[in-house]
């Protein structure tokens, strides 16, 4: 679960890479593992560590697919 305490800062967290990474998605469609990891990075300076539970988050929750061939990520049509 994710659980805010006080001693998160708010911008190193998984829920604000989360944010950029759908930012992203939201205007490209399918994005590549180091665009993404490119935007991950403006938004946060923790990205090393940030990324890949926000891309699982966005997969959990269905708002993302991973395409193997193409080492990129897609948006998931919600309906």
């Amino acid at each position: 679960m994710l659980v805010p305490s006080k001693h998160a800062h708010p911008d190193h967290t998984v829920l604000n890479a989360a944010a950029a990474a759908l930012r992203l998605l939201r205007r490209a469609g399918v994005v590549t593992y180091d665009e993404l990891y490119e935007a991950v990075q403006k938004a946060t300076k923790r990205a090393d560590y940030l990324l890949i539970p926000a891309v699982d988050l966005l997969y959990l929750v269905g708002l993302v697919n991973y395409l193997p061939k193409a080492d990129a990520f897609e948006l998931m049509e919600r309906s």
